[in-house]
């Protein structure tokens, strides 16, 4: 890839016990762009072999800075599909070699993104689970796949799409389905974190719904190739 890109690293708050859960790694480009236009210079062949390229880089960097907590990388099923094995196997090795547990990978699946063979994606995906590997739905309530996700895939981590969470507190029909969510998640055994929370009020609603996991510039922007302080509200 001839496209320069480094890192930035954003934190998910855990308010119940006031600490930093995870640290989120995000793409970004050589002046802060963000990861969209990075990825707008990739074919679909390159885009493949970048997401696994990418995720190798994160941990390397992570490891650099001597990352404790756990590490959320994006994934992309396209290129575990066109890979095999080898797009989830390279990334539990990158772990090792940069000195990190495998404990601490959580590899994020978009609800947007299509899984045309779910049974080998989750089967692939299981293995890892069993090496200490936790998955995550990222963007949940954006796409038309969320719940064949949680049915068929069930992972340990939902991240609630920022678009649900905006101005939660005062839009009833977000109201409703995040607490739909919630009680599905809490069936299954599977935490919630929401993104993208920017408001006090946003934060106070999700809050009193039982939710302890932030991710959002409430609580810290991303810093580019670094670890970020946490801002916990009052």
């Amino acid at each position: 890839m001839s496209t320069p890109y480094s890192f930035a690293y954003q934190p998910i708050a855990d308010t119940r016990n006031r600490c930093i859960e995870s640290f989120e790694a995000l793409v970004r480009g050589p002046a802060g762009q963000g990861a969209d236009w990075v990825m707008d210079h990739l074919d679909a062949q390159a885009l493949r072999q970048f997401d696994i390229d990418a995720r190798l880089r994160a941990i390397a960097l992570a490891g650099q800075l001597q990352l404790a907590v756990r590490l959320n990388l994006n994934l992309l099923t396209d290129s575990v599909e066109a890979a095999g094995g080898t797009a989830l196997t390279s990334t539990v090795d990158m772990a090792v070699i940069a000195g990190l547990r495998v404990e601490q990978l959580v590899l994020e699946v978009s609800e947007r993104d299509v899984i045309k063979d779910s049974r080998s994606f989750v089967a692939r995906a299981n293995l890892c689970r069993a090496l200490g590997v936790r998955f995550a739905i990222d963007d949940f309530g954006s796409g038309y796949s969320g719940l064949n996700l949680l049915a068929d895939f069930q992972p340990e981590q939902v991240k609630l799409d920022m678009q649900l969470v905006r101005d939660v507190h005062r839009k009833g029909p977000r109201q409703a389905i995040t607490r739909g969510v919630l009680r599905t998640c809490e069936d299954l055994g599977i935490e919630v974190v929401a993104e993208g929370v920017e408001t006090v009020d946003e934060y106070r609603w999700l809050s009193d719904e039982g939710i302890h996991l932030f991710q959002g510039y409430l609580f810290a922007k991303p810093a580019f190739e670094r670890l970020p302080d946490v801002h916990f509200p009052d």
